[in-house]
């Protein structure tokens, strides 16, 4: 397999060289991708810590019992946690609605701001909703502003240029996904977990995350979490250094991933996007309807059909990742800073996500 040989060859830079290899649009060659929902090879069952969570506390984050997850490891990779789809029916629509509608709004931070007057994207909801319904096949139609979306961070905000949080630039991190986090870290083994920062990632068919490694949270004793929805992905897990081989393996809607203890600091990246393995429009766990007897203290809300249909055009052709951290260990303040505005927070939109246009082909894509 030609995944295979480039992973025999070693070398300078191997992480790279399976990147572009994935992100060939017609790398159909794809027999060495895990698959977590036929589990084998390097992959085994991981323990869960099922009293941590009550079932009264999964169900208000929209989460099946602990009890009824399934939860794997992969050899090679300790402290790595994948957890397929435990969202209950209907659930899922709740995060992509919250991922499209509300987090987006200000005072959160999102890449649009570093190209548009603040009051143009004020609302980029219900300045694209009626556009996302009319939306055909065709490539031409111009892009809503939520399909111009890359990314929006939430709580502490990221600085993408000192690649630095900082004390001065922060506003509330959402309750709802504060809690979804907390339980999924609970059932990890991490009791206390403080969701306190959250980078939100928006990509289609032509989008990739360039490899990187997540070490700017001052506390590495916390882990990552990574929730997906909507289309497919292919997800590189790498070394410490970038000369070592990586795996790849599938995110479909609704997969976690936990990144902790000795794979919270390796490198990793998201080569491709694919449509889902069921070859639906949407996958079938986004087309069940939300129960109308929630739990009293539910973070889960209805969405409306309205709101669905907008939501359910967008990931027609996209996929939503939220990754969520804890920065500060408990009791730990940021270090004095100079000269430090709460400017410059952001560099281009192109830094975190590389995506094929054709102002862009004739770029090297610098992952």
């Amino acid at each position: 397999m030609a995944a295979a040989a480039l992973t025999r060859e070693g070398g300078e830079d191997a992480f790279r060289r399976l990147f572009r290899f994935y992100r060939q649009r017609d790398a159909s060659d794809l027999r060495g991708v895990v698959d977590f929902s036929v589990p084998g090879g390097q992959v085994f069952r991981s323990q869960l810590s099922i009293s941590s969570v009550s079932d009264q506390d999964a169900c208000r984050a929209g989460l099946q019992p602990v009890s009824q997850w399934k939860a794997y490891g992969l050899n090679g990779y300790p402290g790595f946690i994948f957890i397929p789809n435990p969202f209950l029916p209907g659930c899922q629509r709740h995060w992509v609605k919250q991922c499209l509608k509300l987090y987006p709004q200000k005072p959160n931070v999102c890449n649009l701001d570093l190209h548009m007057a603040p009051e143009k994207t004020i609302d980029l909801w219900g300045q694209s909703k009626e556009q996302l319904k009319r939306k055909g096949s065709s490539k031409r139609e111009p892009r809503s502003l939520l399909e111009k979306l890359r990314w929006v961070t939430v709580g502490y905000h990221y600085n993408w240029d000192t690649k630095k949080y900082s004390a001065n630039h922060h506003t509330p991190f959402p309750s709802d996904l504060a809690f979804l986090s907390e339980q999924v870290a609970s059932a990890c083994g991490f009791r206390g977990f403080q969701a306190q920062a959250g980078i939100l990632n928006y990509y289609h068919f032509d989008s990739s995350l360039g490899i990187h490694v997540d070490e700017s949270e001052l506390d590495h004793s916390r882990p990552l979490l990574s929730f997906s929805f909507g289309q497919s992905s292919i997800f590189l897990l790498g070394g410490l250094k970038r000369e070592e081989a990586p795996t790849a393996m599938f995110m479909h809607s609704g997969d976690i991933m936990v990144m902790s203890g000795f794979s919270r600091l390796l490198h990793h990246a998201v080569p491709r996007v694919l449509p889902n393995p069921e070859g639906t429009a949407l996958p079938s766990c986004l087309d069940q309807a939300l129960s109308s007897d929630l739990p009293v203290g539910s973070v889960i809300e209805h969405s409306s059909d309205e709101d669905w249909q907008v939501c359910a055009k967008y990931l027609q052709s996209s996929r939503i990742n939220m990754t969520i951290r804890q920065v500060l260990a408990e009791g730990q303040k940021f270090p004095e800073e100079s000269g430090t505005n709460g400017k410059g927070q952001a560099p281009s939109e192109d830094s975190h996500h590389q995506e094929n246009s054709r102002a862009k082909r004739h770029k090297p894509n610098t992952d």
